[in-house]
Order: C-alpha cells, then sequence, then structure tokens
C-alpha cells in the first residue's frame, strides 16, 4: 500500500528495518524476495543490508543461501564483509556444526586483516561447547585472555559455566567462573541462574543456597529464572514439600510463573506419586492461562504413566495432536 503513494521513495533504513523483522520471525525466504525487490529500486545495496539479510538465513541454518549471499557481496566492491558479516556466517556454520568450513572463515578473515572481535570468539566457543569440543573450545577461551581485541565478556562467561554446568561438570563450571571473576568480569543474574542450575541438578542445595543469599546481599533480582531452577531441583528429586513452598513464594514477591514452573511442579508431583496435586496444577495453568506448550504436553503425559493411566495419556496425547 505504501509503494502505491505518490510520495513514496525508498529508504535504506525502512529496507533494514523490515530485513531485520523477517529474521526474527524466521521468514527468510521473505527477507529474501524483499531483497531482490530492493535491488530493483533505485537503492544501492550495502554491507549493512546484506549482513541483514544474512542474518535472516542464519536463523534457519541456511548454510548455501548464507553463501550466495556472501558471494553476491563478493561481486559488488562497495560492499565488502567485515567482522560482523563473518560472524553471522560462522554462527551458520558451527550451529550446523560444519567446522570445517569456520576453520576456512577464520583463515580468509586473517588474509583479509579482519581481526575477530568477542563476539566471533563467542559465537565459536558455544559451538564448541554444544558439539562437545571442549580442548578446541578451552584454547579459544585462552586465546581471548591474552587477547586485547577479543576480550573475554559476561556473555562468554555466561556461555562456558552454563555449557560445564549443564553437562554437570561443576569443578570446571566453578573453575571458569573463578577465573572470569579474577580476570574481571562482574556476574550478572544470569550467571547466578546458571550456577544455580548446575546446583540444583547435582542436589548440591547447600551451594545453591549459598548463591542465591549471595544474590540477595548485592541487591540482584530473584526471577522467574530464579525460581524455575529451584522448583526444578526439587522435582527431580520428588521433595514435594520444599518445590510447593517455593513455588508459593513466587506470588507474594511478584514473580510470575510461566510454562515451564508448571511443567517442573507437574513432574515433581508426580515423582512425589500426588497425582491430585497434578490435576490441581493443571487446572490452576488453566486459569492462569500459561500457555501450553509441547513441553507442558509431555510433562501431563510424564505423570499420567507415572500414574500408570493410560486412558487419561491418550486423551492428552490426542488434545497435543488437535492443539
Amino acid at each position: 500500500m505504501l509503494k502505491m503513494q505518490p510520495f513514496y521513495h525508498p529508504k535504506e533504513g525502512t529496507y533494514m528495518k523490515l530485513l531485520v523483522l523477517l529474521g526474527r520471525s524466521s521468514q527468510p525466504g521473505q527477507a529474501s524476495q524483499l531483497f531482490d525487490e530492493m535491488l530493483q529500486t533505485s537503492l544501492e545495496p550495502t554491507p549493512e543490508l546484506f549482513t541483514a539479510l544474512l542474518a535472516a538465513c542464519s536463523r534457519r541454518n541456511l548454510i548455501d543461501k548464507a553463501y550466495e549471499v556472501l558471494e553476491q557481496m563478493n561481486s559488488l566492491p562497495l560492499c565488502q564483509r567485515d567482522v560482523y558479516t563473518y560472524s553471522i556466517l560462522i554462527k551458520v556454520c558451527a550451529d550446523a556444526f560444519r567446522y570445517e568450513l569456520v576453520d576456512s572463515l577464520f583463515d580468509e578473515m586473517a588474509e583479509k586483516l579482519i581481526t575477530p572481535n568477542t563476539i566471533t570468539q563467542n559465537i565459536v566457543l558455544s559451538g564448541y561447547g554444544k558439539a562437545g569440543k571442549y580442548g578446541d573450545m578451552e584454547k579459544i577461551l585462552f586465546k581471548m585472555l591474552e587477547s586485547s581485541t577479543s576480550e573475554p565478556d559476561v556473555w562468554t562467561m555466561n556461555t562456558i559455566i552454563g555449557l560445564f554446568g549443564s553437562v554437570g561438570q561443576i569443578e570446571l563450571m566453578e573453575k571458569w567462573y573463578e577465573k572470569f571473576r579474577n580476570f574481571g568480569i562482574e556476574p550478572e543474574t544470569r550467571t547466578f541462574n546458571i550456577l544455580i542450575g548446575a546446583y540444583g541438578k547435582k542436589m548440591m542445595y547447600d551451594k545453591m543456597s549459598s548463591v542465591m543469599k549471595y544474590m540477595r546481599r548485592l541487591s540482584f533480582p530473584w526471577t522467574t529464572s530464579t525460581y524455575n531452577n529451584v522448583i526444578e531441583a526439587f522435582s527431580d528429586s520428588g521433595d514435594a514439600k520444599h518445590m510447593e513452598y517455593t513455588f508459593d513464594q513466587m506470588r507474594p514477591e511478584g514473580i510470575k510463573a510461566d510454562t515451564k514452573t508448571f511443567c517442573c511442579l507437574i513432574r515433581g508431583f508426580a515423582n512425589a506419586g500426588l497425582f491430585h496435586k497434578v490435576i490441581s496444577m493443571v487446572q490452576l495453568g488453566g486459569r492462569l492461562e500459561i500457555p501450553e506448550n509441547t513441553s507442558f504436553f509431555n510433562a501431563v503425559i510424564y505423570a499420567c504413566s507415572r500414574a500408570d493411566d493410560l486412558m487419561e495419556m491418550e486423551r492428552v496425547f490426542k488434545r497435543m495432536k488437535d492443539k
């Protein structure tokens, strides 16, 4: 409609916003179509517009399409790739576990004298961690600690302690937390939530409680994620009493429960054999209009299996498919 107006003139900023929006909505096809339409106007493509299109492709791990965009950039002398372009492309390759492509992109950056920044290194760190390539991950970390252009930041710290914490490597998680703190990196709320979640999964309740008290002392707010991590810890062990007590604390503090909260509660009461409370939680979730996603239905199905209620399990599964 806007294009049909006599006063309409295409603007780079408008296309940039639309490309970013389509990327965030995981619509790379629409983003590519919009970019092609833009090329038919009087606007000249810029490195920033190409990078926005590349980012849209990265959200769906479209490696071939991403490299096509890169070749298009190469054909235009005023649209040479920079560290941000490479960072996005490296993320596409790392997410797809194509580390041979990651290595070739780093070689290409070196040839063009483009220095990786902290964002670039964080992307690769996360990719190596998800693939279990801890040796390669630590090599990059030590390089970052010695670098003046890609120093680690709080995102680096959260990524590393989160990776070790998720696989139960508590000693390594604590070792790297201390290294980052000694390097001068200040933790944030998410950092503490990661620690609480890791300690909770290993049933290290004293350490979990210590982190929560430390957060209070430093005036870091407890969030929904904080409570979810604690509730999940008690849920896994079937400790219904402490799980319910933690949940009851959320309301006076003005913390809203989410789908994960109810998934943990449902599983926890099922683990404790309190199936009447499972029903109460499902009903409460409905009254609070908690979104019923796949995780929610899986938790209810899990509770049905613990109760040996096959009929109810089938009914829930049918409702899940109909949604």
